[in-house]
């Protein structure tokens, strides 16, 4: 991957021109990619900020129904939080966060999921099926895909997931279908709950064994000095992330963000990735060139002294 991030900004400029032989050139470089990865579940994460950008959500549509043409069978997790406190505001309700999670009593609730089921995953799911008959809508409520439990009584109805029921995800996978689906959760007794939906896409992802699960952000990706967008790291390991949450080196909004990278890692998924969403066509460039855009997140390597115990002949 890259020792420098591309800038966001080039998305104003207009489009290079590439030669046939070029073209030809990117097909070929992303040839291994799409082999290796045909038929695999990629989970992508879409935030609130990137889905009031049209331009944004033309790409990314473009990149899912490609991913599923070559294919991949691409999951989309979204969340809403600037749409949800925008309509908040306009109900003369203020918001209230405590540690970057927003306080959810009944009535914020109630926007929560108008906002979420009714306003942005049915945004989304328009821009995909622009290009077919695609991506079908749903919520964590539905088939109880996300159990969740209350996270604490000051946040009032914000949970966490307890368990994933991936079935119906799974039969919607099989149709060749793309799910795109809300961050509402809901407890064994059959309250709704607002989930982080960096959480749900970490779960998840685990739960369905997903090849990858992919963050797009607002950022480049992980940052070594959050002042210098030149300084991402490319790729980092659970036990790094792990050392750099302890020492303070990650820290702020990031922190959710990395740990759902490392829950999707260690629940399953391959490989967890943290990247701008801003940039056009950010998800194709991740996942199908050699160079990469974002960081990515995999496994603590396996100790070598186990491995050499594994391979010593027990005793005679």
């Amino acid at each position: 991957m890259p020792d420098a991030p591309v800038d966001p900004s080039a998305q104003t400029q207009a489009a290079p021109s590439f030669s046939p032989q070029q073209r030809a050139g990117a097909l070929v470089e992303a040839l291994p990619y799409l082999q290796r990865f045909r038929g695999a579940i990629i989970v992508v994460k879409l935030g609130g900020n990137a889905i009031v950008d049209d331009d944004v959500m033309r790409s990314f549509a473009e990149d899912v129904v490609m991913l599923r043409s070559v294919g991949l069978k691409p999951v989309v997790v979204h969340g809403g939080g600037p749409q949800i406190g925008h309509l908040l505001a306009r109900l003369g309700k203020e918001s209230e966060f405590r540690d970057g999670l927003r306080v959810t009593d009944d009535e914020t609730l109630e926007v929560a999921r108008m906002v979420l089921v009714g306003k942005v995953g049915r945004d989304i799911i328009g821009h995909i099926n622009v290009h077919g008959a695609y991506a079908v809508g749903m919520s964590g409520e539905d088939g109880r895909l996300i159990v969740a439990r209350q996270r604490d009584v000051a946040l009032g109805l914000v949970g966490d997931v307890e368990s994933v029921q991936p079935a119906m995800v799974q039969r919607l996978l099989a149709e060749d279908l793309i799910p795109v689906v809300s961050s509402i959760g809901v407890d064994r007794s059959g309250q709704a709950l607002n989930i982080n939906a960096d959480t749900v896409a970490g779960a998840l992802g685990g739960a369905l064994g997903a090849e990858k699960v992919v963050y797009l952000t607002d950022v480049p990706g992980l940052l070594a000095d959050v002042d210098r967008p030149d300084s991402l790291i490319s790729r980092a390991t659970v036990g790094e992330l792990e050392k750099g949450i302890a020492d303070g080196q990650i820290s702020g909004g990031m922190v959710p963000k990395v740990r759902s990278c490392i829950h999707a890692v260690e629940a399953g998924s391959a490989s967890a990735h943290l990247l701008d969403g801003r940039l056009p066509h950010a998800l194709l460039l991740e996942l199908f060139t050699d160079a990469g855009i974002g960081t990515m997140i995999t496994p603590d390597a396996p100790d070598e002294s186990d491995d050499e115990l594994a391979q010593t002949p027990p005793p005679e």
